[in-house]
């Protein structure tokens, strides 16, 4: 059966919508910004190169690693952005191809909520790309007032990720998240029908 990638950009709503379309479906959802802190949290080898690459100055004094810390660091130089993605992105993918595989394998629906999913060129292993998309006014609100980041720090993520537009048209599928909650939740019960019929 189908594996789905759900992307978009920061602030779009991507995330909420993958839960939603979870509901309407019996599908495995697989969500990458989690298994990136899972990683950073509890995954040796992970840590020792986030040691390596960043210092100890990025991990607090309970030996999690400041996420806020390491965030500002990477936003404020492309090397060290990179650097981590290197660490980050093959563990991840990793993860989800294992378990699309296994999904594969017993005829099962996987849904992957993956935030860079254009930027790692990891269009090429979904059956369907679904682009969660808004305008650049509402992001811009969303990471300022809901997620309390800066307008520069904002900026700055926005700046590093593919054009909404340039993702639009790369789609199968587009979900326009301006509205409620309950609007958002329409659209994932009208998608869950039309994959669900056309793949029988």
């Amino acid at each position: 059966m189908p594996i789905l990638g759900i992307t978009g950009g920061i602030g779009t709503g991507k995330s909420s919508f993958a839960t939603l379309l979870s509901r309407q479906m019996t599908t495995t959802l697989f969500d990458a910004d989690q298994c990136a802190r899972d990683l950073l949290g509890g995954d040796e080898t992970v840590r020792k190169l986030v040691r390596e690459t960043f210092g100890s100055e990025v991990f607090a004094q309970d030996e999690g690693v400041d996420r806020v810390k390491l965030r500002e660091i990477v936003f404020a130089s492309e090397e060290k952005r990179l650097a981590l993605e290197a660490i980050l992105h093959p563990a991840i993918r990793d993860q989800w191809l294992s378990l699309a595989e296994k999904e594969r394998a017993v005829g099962g629906w996987l849904t992957v909520d993956i935030p860079l999913l254009f930027e790692t060129s990891a269009g090429k292993f979904f059956d369907h790309v679904i682009v969660v998309a808004c305008g650049a006014l509402t992001q811009m609100r969303r990471l300022v007032d809901t997620r309390k980041l800066s307008h520069e720090m904002a900026k700055k993520i926005i700046s590093t990720q593919i054009d909404l537009n340039v993702k639009i048209s790369e789609a199968n599928y587009v979900i326009w998240n301006e509205g409620s909650l309950s609007a958002l939740d329409a659209q994932a019960v009208l998608l869950a029908k039309l994959l669900k019929h056309s793949h029988g």
